[in-house]
């Protein structure tokens, strides 16, 4: 139990970590969730220079891309405690907006 919660970077979880094969790696890299983790004040800023740097860069490309160029799709924020991952967007089909027209024009659905 002690061991399970200490933090990441102490040596014995560093030692644990060493000693996995790389296929026990990548088995463990796909069922991250940082969410999950505790995160120090110092953590949570990083966290946030990283997101303010990914946007600054999103906007830098976008300025200089060509006006009829598709843009980019905005940086997804890092993961932080406590918050799941961003859920997709409802995209509006033909067929929901023929629906929301009728349902606005006082037709039953």
């Amino acid at each position: 139990m002690l061991i399970e919660h200490l933090p990441p970077e102490s040596h014995t979880m560093t030692a644990l970590r060493n000693e996995l094969t790389p296929m026990q790696l990548d088995e463990q890299a796909g069922r991250g969730e940082p969410e999950k983790a505790r995160w120090s004040q110092l953590e949570q800023l990083v966290a946030a220079n990283y997101d303010a740097i990914r946007r600054l860069e999103w906007v830098l490309i976008c300025v200089n891309v060509d006006k009829k160029s598709k843009r980019p799709d905005p940086p997804e924020p890092m993961r932080r405690p406590g918050a799941g991952p961003k859920k997709a967007r409802a995209q509006l089909t033909e067929k929901s907006a023929d629906k929301l027209l009728k349902l606005l024009q006082g037709g039953a659905a």
